[in-house]
């Protein structure tokens, strides 16, 4: 985490110098408020990991002697077979298409984003005193 830290924090200082150099040469300030709010989100992100990197225990990714199967480990569960994203991209994508060709499509899209998100959020939920 220390290593994406200072990576964040040396590409904060160079959209500074960017930044300053387009205020300098292109007198535009749309751009040159965007590239020092863009400096800011980089130092905010860098800031918040070199504190956390403090704090945590140091990674595989911090010790250069680690070899590649330090951080190997579980990533996580995943569900083998839904149809829930099916039905969250087709919603979004009738969304979507509601905003260019007419607001009337959300009635269609809200449902199906609305049914596939509490069938992901519900998926492997069976109640609370269910016996097996």
């Amino acid at each position: 985490m220390k290593i994406q830290g200072k990576m964040f924090l040396w590409l904060s200082f160079f959209i500074l110098a960017v930044a300053v150099t387009y205020g300098v040469w292109a007198k535009e300030p749309v751009g040159t408020t965007t590239l020092l709010l863009a400096f800011g989100l980089a130092v905010m992100i860098g800031f918040y990991l070199a504190f956390t990197a403090k704090r945590v225990d140091a990674m595989a990714q911090d010790n250069k002697e680690a070899d590649i199967a330090d951080e190997a480990g579980e990533l996580g569960f995943f569900a083998p077979h839904s149809w829930q994203p099916l039905s969250l991209a087709v919603g979004g994508t009738l969304a979507f298409m509601g905003v260019i060709f007419g607001w009337w499509l959300m009635y269609f899209s809200a449902p199906m984003i609305l049914i596939g998100l509490l069938g992901w959020v519900f998926e492997y939920y069976h109640g609370e005193n269910r016996t097996q």
